[in-house]
């Protein structure tokens, strides 16, 4: 597959910008990181060559001198919010983030719970932090946010949150996803530092918009379709235009929190180091787009992946309407159509011809491979070893996973497991081609080529199962779905 982004430049010029940054407040900076730190896969899905666990690279240079602070929403707790890639709730994904941060060899050194109005689900998951041995603060709701500046900057605003006791230099503040309160968690930091006579710094490291791409980039306009449930708006950054005479992309929640952070500052120094919200940036990775047509195809294709996972959401009670048509006016915008994804018209021609659920995949080379509900499987699992068999120059007559190997994975999930369909799964039908490898040489050509799997695209005729979809989610495989159900019930697991 065709990348357009150059990983080597990007994180050598990202590296030098940070060092900058730091070197220029000096003491102390707390530096807000959007996106995700390690597993940033929208990124690596709009700009091919990303690394996800790119930024973090950068951070285990400074390592000695870095502390993370995790920041959580606690609305966010309340309401069991999930992250969609990975399909765990915010509260899980906090423990998640701490151990692999913590396995990266950094240092985390507390949990911020934002927004903490007594939240009973929130108070819960203070107590397991704390039963952990983790430290954990609370930051409130502040009346008039963001504008009302004077109350903000003031005792009853950032002076009523709890001070968050760091120990070193770069104090890395991030979040299991959008809206989690980052931003404001620093500058009330700042605020407190300057309380105590200490000088503390702040700088934002925000992966999209991208600031120095035009408003309408596909790349901008995916990043407004991935979070379409937050109402987040691509704008002109009006204080950069003013200051500079140069057109920057920014977004809306940091133009309007703009005069707050030059009024903090101006209260705490005197004056504000920065003239925009985009100076507030580090984000160096529109300098390394290497491909301007890889990136925009591949942005394009987020927002209909994007679209189709609006539209399941809101079958699933899990979304508002609204959100799918946010994403579909985007699509309006960039005259995106549905059929720019071949898999769609593949699948849906395939559940014309069978009159059952179809699921088509979309190789690396370009050739499409489907598969059809049967009574020994389903689409997920018969577009996977068809996929497999085509990758390893299998023939399709061939058998890989042999009968006397499938007949007792049935029988325990029938007799054993009390499932009225015997019909496998893609997980199961992976688990019974891993036994036949063992003594199949087609078999275990085939497993093989399992990892060849990863960023192809395929799209299924029904929503699938959730044993389906975490199969696909694992191993990368880029799947979208009607928003259909494959029977009539109303209950759906």
């Amino acid at each position: 597959m065709r990348t357009g982004f150059d990983m080597e430049k990007y994180t050598r010029l990202q590296s030098e910008h940070i060092a900058e940054r730091i070197e220029r407040f000096g003491g102390k900076l707390y530096l807000e990181f959007g996106g995700k730190l390690f597993d940033d896969y929208h990124a690596s899905r709009v700009l091919p060559g990303f690394a996800p666990d790119a930024k973090i690279q950068m951070l285990l240079q400074l390592k000695d001198q870095v502390e993370v602070v995790l920041v959580i929403n606690a609305n966010d707790i309340e309401k069991s919010k999930i992250r969609g890639d990975l399909g765990i709730t915010y509260d899980l994904d906090v423990l998640r983030l701490i151990d692999a941060f913590r396995g990266f060899g950094l240092y985390v050194g507390s949990v911020v719970l934002t927004r903490f109005a007594g939240q009973s689900t929130a108070e819960q998951f203070e107590q397991r932090l704390e039963a952990l041995g983790v430290k954990v603060y609370r930051h409130y709701p502040i009346e008039g946010y963001p504008t009302d500046v004077s109350h903000i900057v003031s005792e009853e605003g950032f002076g009523r949150n709890d001070y968050i006791e760091t120990t070193r230099p770069l104090v890395v503040v991030t979040a299991p996803g959008p809206g989690s309160g980052k931003m404001a968690t620093c500058l009330s930091q700042v605020y407190h530092e300057h309380r105590r006579g200490l000088k503390a710094g702040y700088a934002k490291f925000e992966t999209f918009p991208i600031w120095n791409l035009p408003l309408k980039h596909p790349i901008n306009v995916a990043y407004e379709a991935a979070t379409a449930d937050l109402s987040d708006v691509n704008m002109i950054d009006p204080f950069h235009l003013e200051a500079y005479g140069v057109t920057t992309v920014n977004y809306n929640r940091d133009i309007e929190i703009f005069p707050v952070l030059n009024a903090l500052f101006e209260r705490v120094w005197g004056e504000s180091p920065y003239r925009s919200p985009t100076d507030m940036g580090v984000n160096m990775i529109g300098y390394c787009i290497s491909d301007d047509d890889v990136c925009r195809a591949a942005a394009r294709q987020e927002i209909i992946r994007r679209w189709f996972a609006a539209r399941c959401a809101i079958l699933d009670g899990l979304a508002p309407k609204s959100e799918a048509d946010k994403i579909e006016l985007l699509m309006r915008q960039l005259n995106i159509i549905e059929e720019e994804r071949p898999v769609i018209k593949t699948a849906r021609q395939r559940q014309e011809q069978t009159g059952q659920p179809a699921l088509a995949i979309q190789l690396a080379d370009g050739e499409l491979v489907t598969g059809k509900t049967s009574s020994l499987m389903g689409p997920s699992a018969a577009v996977l070893l068809n996929a497999l068999k085509r990758i390893a120059g299998i023939a399709k007559d061939v058998h890989v996973i042999a009968p006397e190997v499938m007949e007792p994975v049935q029988e325990l999930k029938c007799k054993y497991l009390g499932n009225h369909n015997p019909r496998l799964h893609s997980n199961e039908v992976l688990l019974a081609l891993s036994v036949s490898a063992a003594t199949s040489p087609a078999a275990a050509k085939a497993l093989a080529a399992l990892p060849l799997l990863k960023d192809c695209e395929a799209h299924a005729t029904v929503m699938l199962p959730a044993a389906d979809a975490n199969t696909f989610r694992r191993l990368g495989v880029r799947v979208t779905m009607d928003p259909v159900y494959q029977g009539h019930k109303l209950y759906h697991k």
